[in-house]
């Protein structure tokens, strides 16, 4: 029983948005700005940046397909295509530069010590022991923003972004180290599996669905909300976009508006933005969006490029 069960956790938790293995960039680099959607995507991997006070940068994080061990992924092609169309733009005369960093390789103690699914067997009940994969990815960008920084960028033209696992890294680092950069832009954050969807949120509602959560896996449980509660310590001035259709953390994001310098941007309900079907780059560059998880990859989402500009804006002044 415990052998299927196994096999039925890895199958899901290595589902998601890495579907196409050749769809991936494993590398760091700057993202090439392209004039149009179909655009192919590049990434220069110099790290160097010219007149270095004159540039935003910002610093994009991919989501992951496993949680606290080693991934093959980083990043999926169609997703950079909304920063590859924002990058090159100028804010206040700065122009904007995209980079992306991997971090796949980054492993936590419980999951080299438990295996790729361990943490969601019961036998775990917490705390957390030792470094986790989350907080080696907070330090890892904290270290390339210090880079950029010494290459001359003020702290605060760098931005901190990322989608799922990526987008809460950015809402734990900016929580600790806002003072340490502009801001952040969370797009989708969500890393403790397919919760909306699996507990059934918009059926029973949010607390039974987390008490039942809790009782099932306690440890993970907690943990994250161990996190939720730093992250609502730091009241960090971030930019959020989420989705109540997303299975992730969807109909369980709602904390997020008890923060008060929070600013949480809710995607209608719709595979649609602002009466815009929304549509991915796929092989015949026209696929529709089948997973609400990453509407924020779509066409669609350039609908909130001049809200994000106004966000660093604000934070650059």
């Amino acid at each position: 029983m415990k052998k299927i069960l196994l096999i039925i956790v890895t199958l899901i938790l290595t589902t998601n948005v890495y579907a196409n293995s050749k769809e991936t960039i494993k590398k760091d680099g700057f993202v090439i700005p392209t004039n149009k959607w179909k655009d192919k995507i590049k990434i220069d991997e110099n790290f160097e940046v010219n007149n270095p006070k004159d540039k935003i940068i910002v610093i994009y994080n991919h989501g992951s397909d496993v949680n606290d061990v080693k991934s093959k992924n980083c990043f999926w092609r169609s997703e950079l295509r909304n920063w590859a169309q924002f990058a090159g733009d100028k804010i206040n005369d700065k122009e904007i530069m995209v980079y992306i960093h991997c971090q796949g390789q980054l492993e936590g103690d419980l999951g080299a010590k438990l295996g790729k699914a361990g943490m969601w067997m019961k036998k775990w009940e917490g705390p957390y022991p030792g470094t986790s994969k989350m907080d080696r990815r907070v330090e890892g960008n904290l270290e390339v923003i210090k880079k950029f920084v010494n290459m001359g960028v003020p702290k605060k033209q760098i931005f901190m972004s990322g989608h799922s696992c990526g987008g809460w890294a950015t809402l734990r680092l900016t929580a600790k180290y806002i003072n340490e950069l502009g801001g952040g832009i969370s797009l989708m954050p969500a890393c403790f599996w397919n919760l909306s969807k699996k507990y059934k949120v918009k059926k029973v509602g949010y607390e039974k669905a987390m008490e039942k959560f809790h009782k099932k896996y306690p440890g993970m449980a907690q943990w994250r909300q161990d996190q939720i509660d730093i992250i609502k310590k730091g009241n960090a001035p971030v930019l959020i976009f989420t989705h109540p259709m997303d299975h992730y953390e969807g109909l369980t994001s709602d904390w997020m508006d008890t923060v008060p310098n929070f600013k949480r941007v809710v995607i209608s309900e719709t595979k649609k933005i602002n009466g815009k079907k929304c549509k991915i780059a796929g092989s015949n560059w026209e696929e529709a969006v089948k997973n609400f998880h990453s509407i924020d990859y779509a066409d669609c989402f350039m609908y909130y490029h001049p809200l994000i500009k106004e966000y660093i804006a604000s934070r650059i002044k």
